[in-house]
């Protein structure tokens, strides 16, 4: 009877502290995830992220056009099973660039009618609750939704429609001892503000309560150090301001940012000012939720603890000509606090930058390679083709393998970063900022692009090791292209290898001899009566058409185009401003054919010469022109 006691005794004590140890996963719990960046640095243990998505499986470059891998299996009724998970978890993502009006049935458990439905493209249009902005939206080609939907035991869901063609479903998987609520469509009060909370603090995310506030106000000069904040005990850095972001500027990036926790002998943080705050070869671009540039500063929000002791510098390296060089007004703000960081449960901030040069055909880009223990957080990308014309190198698709396991496989690179679609009008096409994702830049002429993403409910955790990559080119790796990518992780210490040091050499920004522009993306200003269909001009009264070529930089060219002779061919006259510089060239041929790399003229850009113009010959039956593509190629 006594040992009876004992035992119940024993099971009251730890029963009742399994239950107060007991984990809860909520839309409300999921949701504050996604506003509570203090709480990035946490290590999430026992859990994975795995995404579901239409890659090609073959290894080919059909990730959704077919429709062929866009689904798990198929129903009898020929509806697409595209998620089926098991167990306890939470989708935490949905992308797609090819939304459909379709129903989407969720089936939670072993139930047998769907525990709710939504039309696929109510997902994303932000104004279908719960599935509001900025959490749900569409912009540069993708349509996205990062409403959490937590399921208790295992999820599957029906799209009742015959195709589908790209898209990705991420989720994270949780432990036995997790209790998961599912989702039901509809939402709690708690939920509700939490989305509202959420709205606010990323309206707000510069309100920072800190206890130490660091400024510097001085002029750096090149060959100079400066140490912008420096802590002789632990605690965590919340904010780091660096005022007149123009002044990061430029093709060369000679400012570096450094930034060491606890006498590490390798910085945590090593790379240019300008790559570490997402500019685009060297120009303002990215405006994220927790890092970018804004109103002229730069700011990063990330929350940075460390042990022992923390410093922060800028180093101002000489370029090829110092004497051109121009020193730099600094005005910095650093927040930080004395909560400690706890080692068991929290990871310390790094960013690996990774410059690659032509990067070897046959092998994808590395984002972040290395063993140990931590969750990846971001990631920054810019891509220079080295051939001119499509940037087809950004056909590539991410492969993430953690612990040995390829958990994530993605279905192109603009898709990596919630766009779609590259060099088409409104799509991928320019530089774009959203909270947690956005295009850096685009341009065809340049042949070059770059977007950036931030992992929050989504971090990836990796307890033994991380491989993240992406491909260059549709398949095969097989596009030259440099990179600069810039990969953020939390982790106990350094995961990735030795990375390069910033040096002049590796910092310059690419510009090309040959410039390629295609009609879908130039700009026309029309004189008369011109109509514009696609890659076709015509005007049988003699209208004008002015060609914007403000994109190219300045310099001598020779003008090229990629043309079709035809039966209706016009004979044009090009001009800049009131110089005429090709007389006379004839489109027309009794018989259609086409002809590349057709030398047009001679043309100069400078300041006050960035455009040509086209005059058409006054001909009723001979009006109309076909350029492919026009080229210019440097003297």
């Amino acid at each position: 009877m006594k040992k009876n006691c004992v035992t119940i005794l024993m099971v009251l004590i730890f029963g009742s502290n399994l239950y107060a140890q007991k984990k809860t996963v909520t839309v409300a719990s999921e949701l504050k995830k996604l506003h509570q960046v203090e709480e990035l640095p946490g290590y999430i243990e026992q859990t994975k992220l795995l995404q579901v998505s239409s890659y090609d499986t073959t290894g080919g470059n059909d990730d959704g056009f077919s429709g062929e891998y866009s689904f798990i299996r198929k129903n009898p009724d020929s509806s697409l099973v595209i998620f089926d998970a098991e167990g306890k978890g939470v989708i935490n993502r949905i992308w797609t660039p090819t939304p459909t009006e379709d129903t989407l049935d969720f089936y939670f458990g072993n139930e047998k009618n769907p525990s709710f439905s939504v039309k696929f493209s109510d997902l994303f249009s932000g104004e279908v609750a719960p599935f509001e902005e900025p959490l749900a939206g569409n912009e540069i080609g993708g349509f996205y939704n990062y409403f959490p939907i937590p399921f208790e035991d295992g999820c599957k869901i029906v799209l009742r429609g015959r195709k589908l063609e790209f898209y990705q479903i991420q989720h994270r998987t949780y432990p036995e001892e997790y209790e998961v609520e599912n989702f039901s469509g509809e939402i709690s009060t708690e939920a509700k503000n939490e989305l509202e909370r959420l709205k606010k603090a990323w309206n707000n995310i510069a309100d920072i309560e800190s206890e130490i506030d660091k400024t510097t106000d001085t002029i750096l000069k090149p060959g100079e150090n400066l140490t912008l904040a420096q802590f002789d005990k632990g605690g965590r850095i919340l904010g780091i301001t660096l005022e007149n972001a123009k002044a990061f500027e430029g093709l060369n990036k000679q400012v570096d940012i450094k930034i060491t926790w606890d006498n590490e002998d390798k910085p945590a943080v090593y790379m240019p000012v300008a790559d570490f705050f997402g500019y685009a070869f060297g120009e303002i671009s990215m405006q994220s939720l927790l890092l970018g540039s804004r109103n002229n500063i730069n700011y990063c929000y990330y929350p940075m603890p460390f042990d022992h002791s923390a410093k922060i510098e800028l180093i101002y390296r000489p370029s090829e000509k110092p004497e051109n060089d121009e020193p730099i007004q600094i005005t910095s703000e650093v927040w930080a606090s004395n909560k400690m960081r706890n080692p068991e449960k929290e990871g310390k901030f790094y960013a690996y930058w990774n410059k690659n040069i032509n990067a070897p055909l046959g092998e994808p880009h590395t984002f972040l390679k290395g063993e140990g223990k931590g969750h990846y957080v971001g990631t920054i990308l810019q891509t220079q083709g080295l051939e001119p014309g499509m940037t087809l190198f950004f056909e590539g698709d991410d492969v993430t393998t953690i612990d040995g396991q390829i958990r994530v496989h993605g279905t192109g690179s603009e898709d990596y970063f919630n766009g779609g679609w590259y060099a088409l009008l409104n799509r991928w096409d320019r530089k774009i900022s959203l909270p947690l994702h956005g295009s850096l830049d685009y341009s065809l002429p340049y042949s070059r692009t770059g977007g950036y993403r931030l992992f929050i409910s989504d971090k990836m955790p990796f307890d033994e090791s991380i491989d993240h990559t992406i491909e260059h080119g549709p398949e095969e790796n097989n596009k030259p292209v440099d990179y600069t990518s810039v990969a953020f992780y939390y982790s106990g210490s350094h995961v990735h290898p030795d990375q390069a040091e910033p040096v002049n050499e590796l910092t310059g920004t690419y510009i090309p001899d040959t410039f390629v522009l295609y009609p879908q993306l130039l700009k026309y200003s029309i004189a008369g009566k011109v109509s514009v269909e696609g890659e076709i001009l015509s005007s049988p009264s003699g209208g004008q058409v002015r060609i914007d070529l403000n994109e190219v930089p300045k310099g001598d060219y020779k003008l090229y185009a990629d043309i079709a002779r035809w039966p209706e061919g016009a004979e044009i006259s090009i001009w800049q401003r009131q110089k005429e510089v090709a007389e006379s060239v004839s489109f027309y041929s009794e018989e259609n054919r086409d002809e590349n790399e057709v030398y047009l003229s001679d043309i100069k850009l400078d300041d006050f010469r960035k455009t040509i113009t086209l005059k058409f010959k006054e001909d009723e039956e001979r009006s109309k022109i076909r350029v492919k593509r026009w080229i210019l190629k440097r003297e």
